[in-house]
């Protein structure tokens, strides 16, 4: 589909400021949204809101359907009558930079204790609100919290390594495990209610103001989830529940022996014979959750990069047909048409191209990646289309001013020369004397014929490599980033304004 000329700014809500550790869904996100609006923004571009996993990335989530209830907010909850004032009121003090562990900890005892009080609530509608939520949402919720539930019973330990009943999903065992841990599974509940509700609020308030919301799914899920605990058959497993194939992508610009995600690899034929499905309720769930979706990893709806298990790198994949074209003539015959972002960075092939444009979705451009090579690039704004998204770069590249000011170094995959040859191409084009770099890149991308022009917030503020938000292929340091509430000023929205109006982005 094609979007109105707009703009927007990426930023995960966990880089949102506040004193609980981590961003959240409560005043400083409505602040956020009232920024965006004062500068003329239409556009709020989100990672995937799932609750984390393995090394805390959004990408690797326990659920494709539940919600990450580290976003709930602490001080929402004190409104509604769920906490005290006091109850938050000897928080930590917690580092800018966000300490899962620390987090996680302190809010789950905030979440344990809402959910105490609520089962002596005398608010009936609060009770019939959390109800309906459930009841609607059973048909993923139940397993969910019966997941969440079993993994903590087991020590937070990844599924396969469960009680063998259990990893078999044994129907007397599972009956058995509802009745011992009905108190922590009615509590998951409660808590993915208390993350809706709030995310309502929140998508509401985005409405008024006037700003769609553009989420992100991954093509993959993470193996230890939910999803592929109740669902071995849909996912490429042997006998025993381990993967016989796991996802990733061969050795690129950000990994010389590729990236090993780890995830498993659909049972596609599987998924045929229930008429996809799966697919379908993934996206009309997440459809109802935000406006416009991002599908990250587009590239493998073609074909997907399958790595043997039990491999360290992504170096001796192959590439295996995926039926991508059947599967969103499925989707749109089933829910209409798609609002859909596709991520189509990496090895693009002419298939994936078709794919993409014949079903009407917009791809990705990256100013990044243009200034490499040579006039002819599809980055450089020169060479955009309409139907595209401009980004000055992704979450998963470096902050534009670490970019420009990037050295050579150990795993790079570029040298000096290369480097020097790039600044001084990015300098000539954008006609740039380097000293606000930055907005340099902005404007490049608000001036492109593109339809939609986004920047993550740490370019709009001009930072450097420390606020990078993930660095792929890494385990140190990723998705920790939070921006300060007063570098949001006055001046820095009228200068995005400007731009904005400028350059007929105003949606």
């Amino acid at each position: 589909m094609n979007f109105q000329r707009s703009s927007g700014i990426l930023l995960h809500p966990t880089s949102l400021p506040g004193r609980f550790g981590i961003g959240d869904l409560g005043d400083e996100a409505f602040a956020f949204i009232d920024f965006l609006a004062s500068s003329n923004q239409r556009l709020w571009q989100v990672l995937p809101l799932g609750p984390t996993g393995y090394g805390d990335s959004p990408y690797q989530c326990f659920s494709a359907f539940a919600g990450n209830t580290l976003l709930i907010s602490p001080g929402r909850l004190v409104d509604r009558g769920l906490l005290s004032a006091d109850d938050i009121s000897h928080a930590p003090r917690f580092p800018m930079r966000i300490d899962f562990g620390r987090v996680i900890e302190f809010k789950q005892a905030l979440l344990e204790r809402a959910f105490e009080n609520f089962k002596t609530t005398n608010n009936n509608a609060l009770r019939h609100e959390s109800n309906k939520f459930c009841h609607e949402n059973g048909w993923w919720l139940e397993d969910y919290a019966l997941f969440r539930a079993l993994k903590a019973a087991h020590g937070g330990v990844c599924w396969i390594d469960w009680e063998p009943r259990f990893v078999r999903r044994e129907q007397d065992a599972l009956g058995a495990a509802r009745d011992a841990l009905r108190e922590k599974i009615e509590a998951e509940k409660f808590y993915q209610y208390l993350f809706f509700s709030q995310w309502r609020a929140l998508k509401a308030y985005c409405g008024e103001r006037g700003i769609r919301i553009i989420g992100d799914a991954p093509i993959f899920v993470a193996y230890d989830s939910a999803d592929v605990w109740s669902h071995p058959e849909m996912f490429k497993l042997d006998r025993d529940g381990r993967p016989l194939v796991i996802a990733g992508v061969p050795p690129d610009y950000f990994s010389r022996t590729g990236q090993l995600w780890g995830n498993p690899i659909y049972n596609w034929d599987a998924m045929r014979a229930t008429g996809f499905r799966w697919w379908i309720d993934r996206l009309r769930a997440t459809l109802q959750t935000v406006d416009v979706l991002r599908i990250d990893h587009f590239r493998g709806f073609a074909a997907c990069w399958e790595i043997p298990g039990g491999d360290e790198t992504a170096e001796r994949g192959q590439w295996v047909d995926v039926p991508g074209r059947e599967l969103f003539i499925t989707l749109r015959n089933t829910l209409g048409e798609l609002p859909i972002i596709a991520e189509d960075l990496g090895v693009i092939t002419p298939d994936v191209e078709a794919l993409r444009d014949d079903f009407g979705f917009p791809g990705m451009r990256v100013l990044q990646f243009a200034f490499r090579g040579d006039s002819r690039n599809q980055d450089l704004p020169h060479n955009h289309i309409r139907n595209c998204i401009v980004y000055t770069g992704t979450h998963d590249n470096d902050t534009t001013v670490g970019w420009f000011h990037s050295k050579a170094g150990k795993g790079s995959t570029r040298n000096a020369e290369d480097i020097e040859r790039e600044r001084a191409y990015v300098l000539k084009y954008l006609s740039s004397d380097e000293r606000e770099i930055h907005w340099d890149v902005i404007r490049a991308a608000w001036a492109s014929v593109a339809n939609t022009a986004i920047a993550p917030l740490q370019d709009l503020l001009g930072l450097g490599s420390r606020a990078r938000m993930n660095l792929p292929a890494s385990q140190q340091g990723n998705w920790q980033w939070r921006f300060r509430r007063e570098t949001l000023t006055k001046k820095v929205s009228e200068r995005l304004r400007e731009l904005t109006e400028l350059y007929g982005r105003l949606g």
